[in-house]
């Protein structure tokens, strides 16, 4: 479709209700990662100081499984608005949860406080995240070459209030500039912050979700009848029956630990994805074309677990790094680790603009697959950069500039801007039609699959083993990069003409 007199260009030459999403992911992106920014350091951090006091490890692992959880409940999301309450209720509905989720946070209420918070945040979440994509697609007709560069401005709106969190909800804990707390954190000051933000998400997206958003979305793409919904709560109830055999088995066995449990989520969080496509192929919904960009999706899906195994352990590996590696000042101006997690936004805000031009403007501009290849190898290479400074000064002789920081995050950032909404609107034009939403799902849960290795493996993370951590994993990325560039003709052709 072209830009006929009739087309809906309000919002920046882009749909009206793109402002809607635009900014209620903004809200909800600066509740998720203002928490996230300091969630890491109040595990970690002594009670003395305001922490919980768990060890490093257990921390950072704790933080990667997390994340996993958070992508792994949007299956669980995607089924609800496809099957059941339609993408504008569920959306809602996760909205809610996610702003309990806060508060919890936000009471001095220790570990139990943690895990309720957790718990709220994941399944909320999980219902709101892959919802909010889909109702973007929604807005776009099938011809419309907008959708690449609404779907670029959408990460956009995400990124900027990802960008602001890192200062504003560490600054709440650091006493709001007065150091009002010592050389403790009030930690439970920046959780509120975080939680009033997704106030204002939900606001938003009520008041103006109803004049602007496609009517579609108050409705299921699939709507379930009741023989159907009796087997699956059926077969939720059994699962649920089963997830408590297991805990109290190892409960018995004397291996309850959150270590053992973050495995068997890191196990699930692997499998899952494989049981789906399965499902996906074999469903008698699916039409044989569909069934080809269903196949064609695959190796796309592995490739975004890849990238997000590193572009997320910006809050794990990296936040490490600026609190332990790096000097936390330039002259006089003295900054928390906490603020390097606004590099991740603050680089895709920066060549987001760059980017929508691109793929406005390249005719012949390469296909999705070499796009994600040429991702790949990025994010290799931001984890091989940050090999040098250990290589270069050492990884025990003290802290080195805060630049090796920002050039780790440039290269991964340009290698995002290859992957994620690039991602994000392939993922809605290969969908299947009865797996619209679920198909956004599979989306997130290739983020999902990233962070669970992720909880295992940053395990290995230490100051003895940070340069052979870093450059193993650059590698892993670029290689795989490099394999996916040597397939991509044969990816295209399973898309049947989608690009």
């Amino acid at each position: 479709m072209g830009k006929g007199k009739n087309l809906d260009t309000a919002f920046f030459g882009q749909p009206r209700g793109l402002s809607t999403l635009f900014f209620t992911e903004m809200w909800e992106r600066f509740s998720y990662y203002g928490m996230r920014a300091i969630l890491l350091f109040y595990m970690y951090y002594a009670v003395s100081r305001g922490g919980l006091g768990f060890d490093q490890t257990t921390a950072a692992s704790i933080m990667s499984i997390y994340g996993s959880m958070v992508f792994l409940s949007g299956v669980v999301g995607g089924w609800l608005a496809d099957r059941v309450w339609g993408s504008r209720k569920t959306v809602f509905y996760g909205g809610v949860l996610i702003m309990f989720g806060h508060i919890a946070l936000s009471l001095p209420l220790g570990a139990a406080a943690l895990y309720v918070s957790i718990a709220l945040i994941v399944i909320g979440t999980g219902l709101l995240k892959p919802n909010v994509s889909s109702m973007v697609g929604d807005l776009y007709s099938k011809g419309d070459n907008r959708r690449d560069s609404g779907f670029s401005m959408f990460v956009f709106g995400v990124n900027l209030g990802a960008a602001v969190a890192p200062w504003a909800v560490p600054w709440a804990a650091n006493g709001f500039g007065f150091h009002a707390f010592g050389n403790t954190m009030n930690f439970h000051a920046g959780f509120s912050l975080a939680a009033i933000g997704m106030f204002f998400g939900l606001l938003q997206y009520t008041i103006d979700g109803r004049k602007y958003l496609s009517q579609k979305s108050l409705y299921p793409e699939d709507p379930i009848d009741k023989d159907s919904l009796h087997k699956i709560t059926l077969w939720t109830v059994i699962a649920v029956i089963a997830v408590v055999v297991i805990l109290a088995l190892m409960a018995v066995m004397g291996s309850f630990s959150v270590n053992n449990i973050i495995s068997l989520i890191t196990i699930i969080a692997i499998a899952l994805p494989i049981i789906y496509f399965i499902m996906m192929l074999n469903s008698k919904k699916v039409t044989k074309t569909e069934h080809s960009r269903v196949l064609a999706y695959i190796p796309l899906f592995i490739a975004a677990a890849v990238f997000w195994g590193i572009e997320e352990s910006g809050s794990v590996v990296l936040a490490l790094f600026a609190q332990k590696r790096t000097i936390l000042h330039v002259g006089s101006w003295h900054f928390a680790a906490a603020n390097f997690q606004t590099l991740n936004p603050l680089f895709i805000m920066i060549l987001t603009p760059c980017f929508v031009w691109l793929w406005d403007h390249w005719k012949k501009q390469p296909t999705s697959p070499t796009k994600f290849a040429a991702g790949l190898v990025f994010a290799g290479l931001s984890y091989a950069w940050m090999a040098l400074p250990g290589i270069i000064h050492g990884t025990t002789t003290g802290r080195v500039s805060p630049l090796w920081l920002v050039g780790s995050w440039f290269l991964c950032e340009i290698g995002e801007m290859l992957i994620s909404p690039i991602g994000l609107s392939v993922t809605t034009k290969l969908a299947p039609e009865a797996f619209k939403s679920q198909m956004l799902s599979m989306w997130f849960l290739a983020d999902a699959a990233g962070q669970a290795v992720n909880a295992q493996i940053v395990k290995l993370y230490s100051a003895n083993t940070e340069i052979a951590y870093f450059l193993a994993i650059g590698v892993v990325s670029v290689v795989c990069g490099l394999i996916l560039f040597s397939l991509s003709k044969k990816i295209s052709s399973l898309m049947e003409g989608v690009n």
